[in-house]
């Protein structure tokens, strides 16, 4: 991660979360953290040492922090073993909702998290917070097919990243996310047998006798 080894109680952290809540990523200024969290540049310099393009590189390092603390105050999984009944559609959007409804009763930080996966320090935040409903997923899935389970893997992520940016390039709202994923999962968990049957009128007309 950012290796800055912050905590929701770090003033310089909880500064770039105030302002990623309310105003969002382009709002975020190391002079604007410094002056709310009463503390100098040198001081959020030497928090978050770069080598090069300081304030740029500095900026990125701080708003990852802030984005990990955030998630990991206000996104909580559950990663007790599903109950006998569960089915895995239920899981996997267990799992999902767990993610994603905090984000959408704060979408600046879903989209300054989005903002932040295109920095050097983005591949890591994107590794950390998936990592937190992975034990999930692993867990509503054991003991399935290996291969379905590497699909449901890879299309669920795909999908989870596609939803995501097209909330942060202003094509959906956040709220708009978890139906589409509802869908997703649906298609990866139903049996489709009956809604990918030939249509009765697509059904080539019997020759004539």
């Amino acid at each position: 991660m950012s290796g800055a080894g912050s905590s929701a109680t770090d003033p310089i952290v909880a500064a770039a979360i105030g302002i990623l809540e309310t105003d969002g990523y382009d709002a975020v200024t190391l002079r604007e953290v410094a002056r709310r969290a009463r503390v100098s540049l040198g001081t959020i310099y030497k928090r978050f040492p770069t080598q090069r393009e300081r304030d740029l590189r500095t900026r990125d390092a701080l708003i990852s922090a802030a984005i990990e603390t955030w998630i990991a105050a206000h996104i909580e999984i559950d990663v007790e073993p599903p109950s006998p009944d569960e089915s895995v559609y239920d899981g996997l959007m267990r799992m999902l909702r767990a993610l994603f409804e905090p984000w959408a009763r704060r979408p600046r930080m879903l989209e300054a998290y989005h903002r932040v996966t295109g920095s050097p320090h983005g591949a890591a935040l994107h590794a950390s917070t998936f990592s937190l409903v992975a034990p999930v997923g692993l867990r509503v899935l054991d003991g399935l097919d290996p291969t379905y389970v590497d699909d449901v893997h890879t299309i669920l992520g795909d999908a989870c990243d596609a939803a995501i940016a097209r909330f942060a390039e202003g094509h959906i709202e956040a709220t708009d996310i978890l139906p589409r994923l509802e869908r997703t999962v649906y298609r990866l968990t139903a049996d489709n047998a009956a809604t990918t049957a030939p249509r009765p009128e697509a059904r080539p007309p019997r020759a004539a006798v």
